[in-house]
């Protein structure tokens, strides 16, 4: 196969399917072990969950969505528009399949379970970006404790519960209450309805646009290639080989192949022997202008919406909506994540939101990321990270190239194995 010929074991060549953060992460990854590497996305870079998210890198607040107070949640506001977490009306049995799962697994057990998977990943997270950053990603990461705001300490009860219980399971994480009058001095933008907060320390924040498109560049500078409007129609294992075939008929081949295609990781991967659903959970996100500077996230675990300074402003994120990644935007996620946050936040005009985006998280039904190989050799595979694709995108590239080029599987990797 010429230049497709492996040496010693180790792919020459990868076509990573995504232009995300996972995607060119793991590509970024793959070209320091020497594999030259071809990224594919059906649309551009960062089109999907990696332009418009709130750009926490949030290790403290990886917590598992899959926990029992969600389900009990979800339960009352399953069909309300208003709610952050909203199912529109659907004939879908594979939707209905999905979200049956998901309940299943909305037990303490599997939400520990999870919580112990992702404490690897979340005690290097930071330490990926930092190697990023120092090889040409030229994106910096903001050092900024990350404030959860509550109307009272026994709303705060609930996020410190789950704080204990993560730091049970192994993760170090350092946090401070605040009271009601620590949190106004802090941030100007809060009302005085806020009576309560949680200070999670050693937490960044980045502008998530900014910092993918220029992880893009290193990857082109550094020899990739990155073909945008490549929509994948089919993909085949030959000897030594795997071939991608776009619906336009261009062909790339390569020794190794990773899907790193978010939302849309479902129909692929179901059709290479990945058994983990993985559905699309809609997010929502704007950005308004403020009277005073933001001094750092600002997270409203009440409302689940999240807050980031963004470009002068703050950009404002919320709500988990179970929909077609491709369906369109619905005006009334918009406005329902401001009437929730309006009672909270002061000082923003609402009016004058700019950057409207809608943007598909991929959700498995264990909570656990699709990090690994699959049963095709030289393909593998790597999503379902939920909302936390941005804090978990670097490590999983790194330790998917380690996997990928030296065939030695981490520890770390074994809970997230596709074929779970």
């Amino acid at each position: 196969m010429g230049d497709l010929d492996r040496i010693d074991g180790v792919p020459r060549s990868a076509i990573v399917i995504g232009a995300g953060v996972v995607g060119l992460s793991t590509a970024w990854f793959l070209q320091e072990h020497g594999v030259g590497v071809t990224v594919v996305d059906r649309e551009g870079i960062a089109a999907g969950a990696s332009w418009g998210n709130a750009g926490w890198l949030s290790p403290g607040l990886a917590i598992p969505l899959n926990e029992p107070g969600v389900l009990r949640y979800g339960l009352r506001t399953l069909l309300d528009r208003q709610a952050p977490l909203h199912v529109p009306p659907s004939p879908d049995p594979r939707l209905w399949s999905f979200l049956a799962r998901f309940a299943a697994n909305c037990t303490d057990r599997s939400w520990t379970r999870t919580v112990e998977a992702n404490a690897p990943l979340n005690e290097e997270c930071l330490e990926a970006f930092d190697v990023l950053t120092a090889n040409g990603v030229d994106a910096p990461t903001i050092e900024a404790p990350i404030t959860a705001a509550f109307e009272t300490a026994g709303h705060a009860a609930g996020l410190i519960t789950e704080l204990r219980r993560i730091g049970e399971a192994g993760q170090d994480i350092s946090y401070t209450r605040l009271t009601g009058a620590e949190l106004a001095e802090r941030f100007p933008q809060a009302a005085t309805r806020l009576g309560a907060g949680v200070r999670i320390e050693g937490q960044r924040y980045v502008d998530p646009g900014r910092f993918v498109e220029s992880l893009a560049r290193a990857v082109v500078s550094r020899g990739g290639t990155i073909r945008h409007r490549f929509e994948v129609a089919s993909l085949r294992a030959h000897h030594h080989a795997l071939s991608v075939r776009s619906t336009s008929g261009q062909t790339v081949n390569a020794n190794a192949v990773v899907l790193a295609t978010g939302a849309w990781l479902g129909d692929l991967g179901r059709r290479w022997g990945v058994k983990v659903p993985v559905r699309a959970g809609r997010g929502y996100s704007f950005t308004v202008p403020t009277d005073e500077p933001v001094p750092g996230p600002l997270y409203l675990p009440d409302i689940r919406v999240a807050c980031t300074p963004y470009q002068g402003g703050l950009r404002v994120a919320g709500t988990m909506e179970f929909r077609k990644p491709d369906a369109p935007p619905d005006p009334a996620r918009i406005a329902a994540i401001i009437d929730s946050a309006r009672p909270y936040l002061t000082g923003l005009d609402w009016d004058r939101r700019t950057d409207e985006w809608v943007g598909s998280r991929p959700v498995t039904t264990d909570g656990r990321h699709v990090i690994g190989a699959t049963s095709t050799p030289g393909l593998y595979i790597a999503g379902g990270h939920g909302m936390w694709g941005l804090t978990h995108g670097p490590i999983t590239g790194r330790l998917l190239a380690e996997h990928i080029t030296t065939g030695k599987q981490s520890e770390a990797l074994r809970p997230f194995d596709p074929l779970r």
